[in-house]
């Protein structure tokens, strides 16, 4: 006969399990309160405004958000925000897999290296951005001076500034998610297994066929991880950018000009639809980690 078991006896909860849950509850609320005041906020119809009672639910003012905030092109900061964070996403990606690889080996200088690289960590985000203004300001100085020497009037009267969208502040945004992805990268090639290498180049594998074929594959999600890191820390930077970026706006400085000018709910309709593009990202990035690891789980069928 087979053996009965027990019934499954529930213990009781230590002394402190309410009390931290409570705590634990306040901090949740904390952290994602705000987030789902301006979505909730923002579903107001027409006579709406920024605070409660919930006036009316309706699309009215996405709808006035798609046809525009006054003067401020929400359209053309978004679309800045967007190749903005798609280069630093890729350059991140790149430079975080180089720097990687180059660790595994013993570097004359890589340690004061590393540190000079993830000192800007610790700078204050404003002090990094006038650095990096004023850097090209002086770039700037000296070219004019420069075009000025060698004659080229035409090219001086034309030449404005190298602060730019792709130059200064990719630059400034770069300062701020490489760190994080050279942090990544090295700790997942401190426990990287090397026999896997070595095991395909006794195979009579090339070192690019073993990258590809071997390395490239299990360090995939953390490559995504720094991905997503990169966009959505570039998607909603403010203080680097601030000094850095010159004559056009991304969409975080934009949003923060326009808490002073718009007293509508549609302030917070921006803030809900920045909000899930990086929702939308980190979603993205949780499923190509999920397809990755199914991939290099699977088994060959016979």
């Amino acid at each position: 006969m087979p053996r009965l078991r027990p019934h499954h006896i529930r213990e009781p909860r230590p002394a402190g399990f309410w009390p931290l849950a409570i705590v634990f509850g306040l901090f949740v609320l904390f952290l994602y309160g705000p987030m789902i005041t301006i979505f909730v906020l923002s579903f107001q119809g027409p006579d709406g405004g920024l605070t409660f009672p919930l006036r009316g639910v309706s699309l009215h003012w996405f709808r006035q958000l798609a046809q525009g905030l006054g003067t401020v092109d929400i359209g053309a900061a978004f679309r800045r925000s967007l190749l903005l964070g798609a280069v630093v996403m890729l350059l991140t990606v790149l430079l975080s897999v180089l720097a990687g690889l180059a660790y595994r080996k013993k570097l004359r200088g890589g340690d004061a290296l590393f540190f000079v690289t993830v000192a800007s960590l610790i700078m204050p985000s404003i002090v990094v951005s006038l650095g990096i203004g004023l850097q090209f300001r002086l770039l700037d100085t000296g070219l004019k001076a420069l075009l000025a020497a060698i004659g080229a009037e035409g090219s001086l009267e034309s030449y404005g500034t190298a602060l730019g969208l792709l130059t200064s502040a990719l630059g400034a945004h770069l300062t701020w998610t490489l760190p994080f992805g050279l942090l990544i990268m090295f700790a997942v090639f401190n426990r990287f297994n090397p026999a896997y290498e070595e095991a395909a180049r006794d195979l009579g594998a090339t070192p690019w066929q073993a990258f590809r074929h071997v390395v490239l594959p299990l360090i995939g999600p953390s490559i995504v991880g720094i991905g997503m890191f990169g966009f959505t820390l570039s998607w909603d930077e403010i203080a680097r950018t601030s000094q850095a970026i010159g004559d056009v706006n991304t969409l975080p400085l934009e949003l923060q000009g326009l808490t002073s000018t718009v007293t509508t709910p549609a302030i917070y309709a921006l803030g809900s639809v920045t909000t899930v593009v990086s929702l939308l990202v980190m979603g993205g990035t949780l499923a190509a980690v999920a397809l990755l690891r199914r991939r290099a789980t699977a088994r060959p069928r016979h």
